[in-house]
């Protein structure tokens, strides 16, 4: 049984200042009185509340369960679209927003940061960081963000090149900003940050590109660093390491610090008051191939780890390593829950994750205790865990050791990305918003680290989509996502949806007795919590990767999510991604509530037409060489195989293709540095950035030929 969290009461009611306007795009309201002040807590009993969302998780127990019950099985299919407001960006959109005192506050692609009026979406203000263009390079998963913290009356967020960045909650003037990262090297910020104690906790990304992860915390009202706590060792030679890095450090081999390491601690973070013990997720290792990060291979602490610190020192306390020596990408930076369950008849405080290695994990939060773990998709990197928590791994999926490529389940896209899960106490289930999709990985031949594109010593030009149709039909066949209801204690799912696509969106739970979710398809769906039945649907015209809200206002329960397709699996896999998913991207928050008729504006389809490319041009091994560069440096953004997943112009049919001129003046110079497209001539030579073109125009060719054929 779920241990039920007692109703803490006591928090002040809150009223809004609404506006006379309903529509998206009407003049900005009136500033209302400055009202609710997020105390410590607001934040311990954040899980209470009913008109608002103070953190990203919803509550420090991440359960990112509502307690609203207007909205039930019975009446879901009178939900209908309160307001709606579209961005100024068609970029990834991914964030959760906060509702506080009846505003709502919602960070978007490029960092920028949007405040409503909760019931009528009249635009309070907005700001921007002005993120340079340049910064776009610097992660390998669009240029997204998903979400602030509060406290006080300000808001906290970072932006993409890596600032913390305070906030006026009332007029979203800059109240403080602090560099966080070494802007010299490729980090980036694209997880929100937690508060805990007065202190703004932030973490990075940049694990692809060769860094050093690391997390730390800052002070809430100067923005002074409190402490720092890095996740891999430094050199053991040189270094005035912790005695808990020096641990690790025997658990590394090579010369690893001169690579980075990885770990960086790019999205999930929470925290117990009752044992202050503040968790994060652990992210891969840099250089993926373990082969080159540590020769003779080894754990690699604390890569693909669970880490408890001490939020007001960052002491380090205890650890869970879930994927020890980890060389598939394969982070633990995915949602981390906290529960109490009652598991062989005695009642255990534990943390659950369903990280991207497909298995679901059940650790005691106090200790670090491995409790069980199951896989909740088809694995083949491991058979099943030991009873010391150590995976029984399958040898032929370290592809290292073998020649050619290696297909391994999940791959590096993850069984379950950080789309965040949801959790019903009185059915006992966490809902997991699972990928089913594999990756073909190689060794790469003579790697070298270079200053910016992907640094993994996978050669991804052996994981190019090959122009045959039934290598894709198969491929396809095996891609996709589902919605599964995980029972934590048995360890088996209870119920499953299935989508034809990859990367669906983050979940929301309420007393309703409802599950939402968003598709990559593009719609916005209610399920029964008990069952899956499926009870009510919107057409949101675009995919749905951001999680749901729940909030009361005026007797009212909304429900809100932001729409917008991006992240990795609408950049890379390309094909892959399009299967089931509408093309067309259109970034927008939506407000639902019951009887609620507002309507979208008609849906336009994006139409590419036929493939039309250019003669073909360069040889055998031109095009060769620029399958490999393009796999390295451009494939993340433009597609597996130079297909586009319907975010970045796909290149296949870009106008850019047609002389070398015009492909120079953007690949080689940059001049489209400021949209993220900087020039690459400081990686690759300008015959080289030539044999890109070459490849994409073959490919355009193969693709045109099965067009052509009916395929």
């Amino acid at each position: 049984m779920i241990k039920r969290t007692a109703i803490i009461l006591g928090l002040a009611a809150v009223l809004a200042a609404c506006s006379e306007s309903q529509q998206a795009a009407a003049p900005a309201a009136p500033a209302a009185p400055q009202g609710v002040v997020i105390t410590d807590a607001s934040l311990e009993n954040a899980a209470s509340e009913t008109s608002q969302w103070l953190t990203y998780n919803r509550s420090y127990m991440a359960q990112r369960f509502s307690p609203n019950t207007q909205i039930t099985k019975e009446n879901v299919a009178n939900l209908g679209l309160e307001w709606y407001a579209d961005l100024d960006t068609k970029r990834g959109q991914e964030a959760t927003p906060l509702v506080i005192d009846g505003k709502m506050y919602v960070t978007t692609a490029w960092s920028k940061v949007k405040a409503y009026d909760a019931k009528t979406g009249a635009l309070l203000w907005e700001f921007d960081p002005k993120v340079p263009g340049e910064a776009a390079v610097k992660a390998c998963c669009d240029v997204v963000n998903r979400g602030m913290a509060a406290y006080g009356d300000k808001l906290y967020f970072g932006s993409f090149d890596g600032r913390l960045i305070a906030l006026d909650r009332e007029t979203g003037k800059v109240i403080w900003e602090k560099v966080t990262v070494d802007q010299n090297q490729s980090y980036s910020i694209t997880g929100a940050p937690l508060i805990v104690n007065g202190k703004v906790i932030i973490g990075n990304g940049g694990a692809e590109y060769g860094v050093r992860g690391y997390i730390a915390a800052y002070d809430t009202e100067t923005g002074e660093e409190a402490w720092r706590f890095y996740t891999v060792p430094g050199n053991p030679e040189t270094s005035n390491d912790p005695a808990y890095l020096q641990k690790a450090a025997k658990t590394w081999t090579g010369e690893w610090w001169k690579l980075g390491g990885g770990g960086t601690v790019w999205d999930s973070m929470t925290y117990d008051p009752e044992l202050d013990l503040l968790y994060i997720g652990v992210g891969n290792g840099s250089p993926w191939n373990q082969k080159i990060r540590s020769p003779q291979g080894g754990d690699n602490l604390y890569l693909s780890s669970i880490v408890a610190v001490r939020p007001d020192t960052g002491e380090y306390v205890w650890h869970y390593q879930g994927t020890p020596g980890e060389t598939w990408d394969f982070t633990a930076t995915q949602h981390i829950m906290l529960a109490d369950l009652e598991i062989d008849g005695k009642l255990r405080k534990v943390l659950m994750q369903a990280p991207k290695n497909g298995f679901f994990f059940v650790i005691d939060r106090e200790t670090g205790e491995f409790i069980s773990a199951k896989n909740f998709v088809f694995v083949t990197w491991a058979t099943g865990y030991d009873e010391n928590g150590r995976p029984i791994e399958n040898p032929d999926a370290r592809y290292y050791n073998k020649d050619g490529v290696v297909f391994v389940l999940p791959g590096a896209g993850g069984a379950h990305s950080w789309q965040p899960m949801a959790m019903n106490p009185k059915e006992g289930l966490v809902y997991i918003p699972a990928n089913i999709a594999g990756f073909p990985y190689a060794d790469e031949k003579g790697w070298e680290a270079k200053p910016k594109g992907f640094n993994t010593g996978n050669d991804f030009s052996m994981g190019a989509m090959p122009p045959i149709p039934e290598v894709r039909n198969g491929a396809l066949a095996a891609t996709g996502g589902a919605l599964i209801a995980w029972d934590p204690i048995k360890q088996e799912a209870r119920w499953q949806v299935d989508y034809e696509a990859a990367s669906n969106g983050g979940l929301l739970a309420t007393a309703g007795g409802l599950v939402f979710q968003g598709t990559a398809a593009g719609e916005f769906v209610a399920y029964d919590a008990a069952n899956g039945e499926r009870l009510w649907s919107f057409d949101a015209q675009s995919s749905i990767l951001a999680a749901p809200v729940s909030f009361e206002m005026d007797g009212d329960q909304y429900i809100a999510v932001l729409v917008g397709r991006g992240g990795i699996f609408h950049l890379a896999p390309g094909l892959l991604s399009l299967d089931g998913a509408p093309p067309e991207n259109i970034s927008r928050m939506m407000v639902f509530k019951l009887n609620a008729d507002k309507t979208l504006p008609p849906k336009i389809a994006q139409q590419l037409g036929a493939l039309n490319p250019p003669a073909k041009v360069g040889t055998v091994e031109s095009i060769a060489e620029g399958s490999y560069l393009y796999g390295r440096y451009c494939g993340t953004c433009h597609g597996d195989a130079a297909i586009g997943g319907g975010v970045l112009p796909d290149l296949r049919h870009s106008a850019i293709n047609a002389t070398a001129d015009a492909w120079k003046t953007i690949v080689a110079d940059g001049a489209l540095t400021d949209r993220g497209m900087v020039g690459w001539t400081d990686v690759m030579t300008l015959e080289q950035i030539e044999a890109v073109r070459h490849y994409v125009i073959n490919r355009a060719h193969e693709d045109a030929a099965l067009e052509a054929a009916g395929h």
